[in-house]
């Protein structure tokens, strides 16, 4: 569906009369990197928005990290940048209330002229993966824990904030500390109430291992398309929300070398058409089903590990015995593994997914994994054995890929990533990359200059 109903228009109607005045709408897309982006217009424009009457040109959502076009690519000027139809999501509006003038934010996704998705776009991709899934009668259910750092918004470089119950800097780690909670009470009471105000659908806060982390989990979901909306629009609260309160937020992956970094691990089962979830057989171990999904995952993961460490900073996160994995493996209540099955009762079996950092783009994360579990389903794979003990020292294990270029080369010659992404997707993500790698290539660091200006 392109455009939007009657009904959409008189739910607009509506939610301006309960939640104005509201000056503008932000009409947006999520582009590959996961930053939305769109155009602010008049709230009186409402129904062109809603009608399908904006269009973006099909090249937005792959324009690099700073938002440049990509140099040479077919997808810009070779192909005349052509405009895609931007349909409303059905998510929407939401408000946004920590901006000088209020506004609400609709969001969009692409389709070309034809009405067909444009499945370059990140929320299109996955809907393409779920629809393959309602086909064999299967049904994901989706959870994401989302891991951020607050710091000080003053500094160029990532600062512990100030407490603003004690007034002095944080310098220390503080994990599940309920004090250190309570410091940011004001703070996460804002989340919680912005969270309600999106029906984003946050659960349990915790204080993590570095200073001023944390965690806010958000509950599962039988709909996986909104439980990455759900992700996104729960990112963008707490920055907005922490501009608010004189603090930064910031989900980088890795803010801190010698701290620990920011993941967004991603929960997931799969229930039948009668509501069974077909990872459980009674028993701890889970069922074939679930040996089948672990087993594509695995086969799967160094060429989507693109999908999951997008950046350059990314790869600073995946590094032994800092609470993220480094080895293609599994395990049951393993947190050194890459894919682990968490205990408790078997009605309620699932898979971790561990790997992304929250700095990845969620639709691009639950795509990827929940593609690669169904080509593991449907191929009947069987994984190794589980690894029992630190997963960091098994020699004999498949590494994820420690370095950007070779996630990048991964992505591109991977079957099993042909296999889940359109070729247009794959085509402007590898491109969008390369240039993104190239521009860092170009950059001459400080530290650099200490250690070589005068020595060598």
């Amino acid at each position: 569906m392109t455009s939007g109903s009657d009904d959409d228009r008189h739910r607009f109607s509506e939610w301006l009369a309960a939640n104005g005045p509201i000056e503008s709408i932000q009409a947006v897309v999520c582009d590959l990197n996961g930053i939305l982006r769109g155009k602010r217009v008049p709230v009186e424009q409402a129904s062109k928005v809603l009608g399908g009457g904006i269009r973006m040109p099909l090249s937005i959502v792959g324009v690099d990290v700073w938002g440049e076009d990509i140099v040479g690519s077919d997808h810009v000027f070779a192909s005349g940048d052509m405009d895609g139809i931007c349909g409303v999501t059905g998510r929407g509006p939401l408000p946004v209330s920590w901006t000088s003038r209020p506004s609400a934010l609709v969001p969009l996704w692409l389709f070309r002229e034809d009405g067909t998705p444009f499945l370059a776009d990140p929320r299109q991709a996955l809907a393409a993966i779920v629809r393959q899934f309602s086909e064999i009668g299967l049904t994901p259910v989706v959870a994401t824990e989302m891991e951020f750092y607050l710091i000080d918004p003053e500094p160029d470089d990532a600062v512990p904030p100030i407490s603003p119950y004690t007034g002095k800097r944080l310098d220390s780690d503080a994990i599940l500390s309920i004090d250190e909670l309570d410091d940011f009470g004001e703070f996460f009471s804002d989340v919680y109430r912005e969270c309600a105000r999106q029906d984003v659908p946050a659960d349990a806060a915790i204080a993590e291992n570095g200073i001023g982390q944390f965690e806010i989990n958000l509950l599962h979901s039988d709909d996986a398309l909104k439980a990455a909306d759900d992700a996104v629009f729960f990112k963008r609260i707490v920055k907005g929300v922490a501009r608010k309160h004189n603090l930064a937020a910031t989900f980088m992956a890795k803010p801190y070398g010698t701290r620990s970094g920011n993941g967004m691990h991603m929960h997931f089962s799969l229930i039948d058409g009668e509501g069974n979830n077909v990872f459980d057989n009674g028993t701890d171990e889970g069922s074939p089903v679930l040996r089948h999904a672990v087993a594509g995952l695995l086969r799967g993961m160094a060429e989507t590990t693109l999908l999951f460490a997008p950046h350059f900073n990314s790869y600073r996160r995946l590094r032994p015995d800092t609470h993220a994995p480094t080895a293609i493996s599994w395990g049951y209540e393993n947190r050194t593994t890459a894919i682990r099955i968490p205990g408790g009762k078997p009605a309620a079996r699932r898979i971790e997914h561990r790997v992304a950092g929250a700095d990845a783009n969620p639709y691009l994360v639950m795509a990827a994994i929940l593609g690669a579990a169904l080509v593991g389903i449907r191929n009947g794979w069987e994984p190794p054995a589980p690894v029992a003990g630190r997963a960091y020292s098994a020699e004999r294990l498949a590494k994820i890929p420690a370095e950007w270029g070779q996630a990048v080369d991964a992505f591109e010659n991977g079957a099993i990533a042909a296999e889940i992404f359109d070729p247009v997707l794959r085509s402007m993500l590898i491109a969008c990359k390369r240039q993104e790698i190239a521009g860092f290539a170009e950059q001459v660091t400080d530290y650099e200059f200490s250690a070589y200006l005068e020595i060598v």
